[in-house]
């Protein structure tokens, strides 16, 4: 969930400066966009993979503070729960064999990762929900111990005035649960693709990746299990927004204003618009005192921005000689099965959002925000079997639309981003095959169960052992 901070309680008064420093540094952002401070560069790319630390039984092991310890590398980093870690590769210019130095970047980060987590006698997964997770894991007994974790926790339980999360998922089987705090959030984990975008570039980035976003939902899902119950195709994204569920200030019943949210519309000029609606509608969670840092860094709009977890969100960042550039984060695909899954579904984002960039007429035009935040949905629930309507009102599966118009699309962003051509063929194959077949993380799991029975235990340590063979999922047996 973001930075550390260095407090947990705050004052009438602390919210008060803090508002006062966001709309400074609000105004600050609207200059340097006006002034072109930012710089042009674009097509610059990384991610983030959350993961789970697992006992021997394949339950989750609440070893990351032991784990990090001994890990070291400001790569891997702590989440919001002791059973999480988070993983984090080098940007690279997306052209050449920047897809093959991802794949190899990450895996050898892997590999060191589950040599430090042997030897504390657990593994580490990449998995959407743990299957075996269990309601009573999430405690604030087992929140990792920073700051900013008590800190959201407390200050969304205030908003809330005590009362506890509601979470309701009807999907195959219904789960309907209360919880007292944010920890329902710790059960997802994502894989989070980032692009730096030049900011007259910004909003029709933005606006393909919101359209795309359920596409790759469905292509990439992983998570159809929670506490037992069989949900959706990825009920990651249902546990998230409810887990963490807080409407904005104003507009508190505009479902659009959640702290998690697929967003409101589409962008019409500039990211500007984004952080504005940060400003006009979501009062700040954690008003830290962050003004021994340049105004220049713009460090409470980045705190602030932190705490609103869009599945497409704005980042600012700041280059070594500190010109300020802008990234698009795509949150809405999850961790896992495989390595090469994860590269191959970053070799489709990057593909598919500049091919789609580029199209005419724009996004915008042919698929009203409604149908698209609906396509995200229907996708979540359904995965490749949803239906949904594309661009100019083409009704389709989501199979279908992958395989006929997205895949090829894909390709040729990657040839027009000059990605080595038997690298684009490999991984966007790996996605070709998954989606042919029908063989997602999720449909997997499914399968699994169907086949061996409602152990638990068992389809854990039988995804944990195809997903050390390196193989993509559409290859793993039942």
């Amino acid at each position: 969930m973001g930075q550390e901070i260095s407090q947990s309680e705050f004052t009438h008064r602390d919210f008060e400066r803090f508002g006062e420093r966001l709309r400074r540094e609000t105004a600050i952002l609207h200059d340097w966009l006006r002034e072109r401070r930012f710089t042009p560069v674009s097509g610059i790319a990384g991610f983030e993979v959350e993961a789970w630390l697992v006992d021997r039984a394949g339950q989750p092991a609440p070893l990351n503070q032991a784990f990090l310890e001994r890990m070291a590398d400001p790569l891997v980093v702590p989440e919001l729960s002791v059973f999480n870690i988070e993983l984090n590769t080098p940007p690279l210019t997306l052209g050449g064999g920047a897809l093959r130095r991802m794949h190899d970047n990450l895996e050898s980060l892997w590999r060191r990762c589950q040599r430090v987590a042997a030897e504390l006698d657990a593994t580490v997964a990449l998995i959407g929900i743990l299957p075996t997770l269990r309601d009573t894991d999430l405690t604030v007994e087992h929140m990792s111990d920073r700051e900013r974790y008590r800190a959201i926790n407390d200050q969304i339980l205030r908003r809330r005035h005590g009362q506890p999360m509601q979470l309701a998922i009807h999907g195959a089987e219904t789960l309907c649960l209360s919880h007292p705090d944010v920890m329902l959030e710790a059960a997802t984990t994502s894989f989070q693709a980032h692009l730096q975008v030049a900011p007259d570039q910004a909003a029709v980035f933005f606006n393909a990746a919101l359209a795309l976003s359920a596409p790759l939902v469905a292509a990439t899902a992983n998570s159809p299990l929670l506490f037992g119950k069989v949900l959706w195709e990825e009920t990651r994204i249902r546990l998230f927004e409810q887990g963490v569920d807080l409407p904005g200030g104003a507009s508190s019943n505009n479902p659009a204003y959640r702290r998690v949210t697929f967003g409101n519309d589409y962008i019409k000029a500039s990211l500007l618009e984004l952080f504005a609606e940060n400003l006009a509608h979501y009062p700040p969670l954690l008003p830290v005192d962050l003004s021994a840092e340049p105004a220049e860094r713009l460090p409470h709009l980045r705190l602030h921005n932190g705490t609103i977890w869009r599945w497409n969100r704005p980042l600012l960042g700041f280059e070594a000689d500190g010109t300020p550039h802008l990234r698009i984060e795509h949150r809405a695909m999850p961790a896992g099965p495989s390595i090469p899954d994860l590269i191959a579904n970053a070799a489709l984002y990057y593909g598919l959002v500049h091919a789609l960039a580029q199209a005419t007429p724009s996004v915008p035009a042919t698929l009203p925000f409604a149908m698209s935040r609906a396509n995200f949905y229907a996708a979540a629930q359904d995965g490749l079997r949803a239906e949904i309507v594309w661009l100019n009102g083409r009704r389709a599966s989501l199979r279908q639309l992958l395989l006929e118009e997205l895949l090829p699309l894909a390709r040729r962003g990657l040839r027009t981003l000059e990605i080595d051509a038997a690298d684009a063929d490999e991984y966007l194959g790996i996605v070709a095959a998954r989606v042919d077949s029908g063989r997602t993380g999720s449909d997997w799991q499914r399968r699994f169960l169907a086949r061996h029975g409602p152990d638990l235990n068992e389809l854990t340590l039988a995804y944990l052992e195809r997903q050390r063979s390196g193989k993509p999922v559409h290859e793993w047996a039942d």
